[in-house]
């Protein structure tokens, strides 16, 4: 048997918040150490979390996440839709994360249609797709969001098809070729850069918002960033093809990202009870590039008043019957730990914090 010692897999998914979630991740660890393959997963190391500080716990686990993320070589992440029509944010951060320290991305899906045909709740109104809140469907022509489509290798199937994929890219590899070549121009990094990631990119009106943005931003000395701003000597593509074009997005969306020294977020829901996958993968990478990281939501209660559930006498399951996981944050331990979040909107932020 081939063994392939210098590679580290991390495997991820919402599995974590199945009922026999831990078990399944046992089983993919197992079948990828036949194959020769070191595995990394976020329950590699004996954990304590017994502190009365749910914070701390969280914490923990992060700060070993980031032990586990150094080991890592590649990501194979389930894309399965989670609590809404997108996948679980934390998995989506973890892959914009792992993609920052150079990681190759994989991922699996048991359903590889594009939004328009499979996003909950969508219609028609006045000869236009919306969705569940009647703006204009995201993406509407790809499975997942721009950043996901253009870092990650997506096969429709299970786990064990990716990995058989992720198996072939390691013997390509041995012959001398990159499974996954990156082009992703240059910016120089500015301490007074600050990248906005949010999905207002795809509301209406997004042109009056960074306007507003870029002027609160520039009286104190800032430059505002956002997705999709032009990069001289990096054009559009001429095409139509919305692969060719998200391939693009995300490139030119890195290299922007890359060029700042702060992001702010918003994390607020957007397909469902998950932020923005977008978003999501920009904050892992953000994270992964050291970039200071700082979020906002319009309600920063704990999870656990925020989404539907149970109870402890039903051990506090969702609608869907996955775990509602509780640190005390608002969000995911993924954002929770690494990023400063504050209550309100981008520009009570901007206020408070720059």
């Amino acid at each position: 048997m081939i063994v392939y010692p210098d590679e580290g897999l991390y495997i991820a998914g919402p599995e974590c918040f199945y009922s026999n979630g831990y078990e399944l991740w046992w089983a993919q660890r197992k079948l990828a150490e036949y194959h020769g393959i070191p595995v990394v997963l976020p329950t590699s190391t004996p954990l304590k979390c017994n502190s009365l500080d749910l914070r701390d716990n969280a914490k923990e686990i992060f700060d070993d996440l980031v032990e586990q993320v150094k080991k890592t070589t590649a990501i194979i992440a389930d894309l399965e839709f989670f609590r809404g029509s997108e996948p679980d944010g934390g998995t989506v951060f973890e892959m914009g994360w792992i993609w920052a320290k150079g990681g190759t991305v994989y991922g699996y899906t048991r359903d590889g249609r594009s939004m328009a045909e499979k996003k909950q709740l969508a219609s028609i109104k006045d000869a236009v797709l919306v969705d569940h809140n009647d703006r204009s469907l995201a993406y509407p022509d790809l499975p997942f969001c721009p950043d996901i489509m253009g870092s990650t290798k997506i096969i429709e199937g299970t786990f064990s098809d990716i990995l058989k994929v992720y198996i072939m890219d390691l013997e390509q590899k041995r012959k001398g070729f990159h499974p996954q070549a990156r082009i992703i121009p240059n910016i120089d990094r500015k301490a007074k850069r600050i990248f906005i990631s949010s999905p207002r990119r795809y509301f209406q009106g997004y042109d009056a918002y960074k306007e507003k943005i870029c002027k609160v931003l520039k009286a104190k000395g800032f430059e505002a960033i956002f997705p999709h701003d032009e990069i001289q000597g990096f054009p559009r593509p001429d095409s139509t093809d919305p692969y060719r074009l998200a391939q693009f997005e995300f490139e030119s969306n890195m290299a922007l990202l890359r060029s700042c020294s702060i992001i702010i977020s918003d994390l607020n829901n957007f397909q469902g009870m998950e932020p923005c996958n977008d978003v999501s993968f920009e904050c892992g990478v953000a994270f992964g590039n050291g970039l200071r990281c700082i979020a906002f939501m319009s309600d920063t209660r704990i999870m656990r008043e925020k989404i539907p559930h149970w109870g402890e006498d039903r051990n506090n399951l969702d609608w869907c019957g996955n775990v509602v996981e509780n640190f005390n944050l608002p969000i995911n331990l993924m954002f929770g730990v690494s990023f400063e979040i504050f209550e309100g909107d981008i520009f009570s932020v901007i206020q408070e914090v720059l």
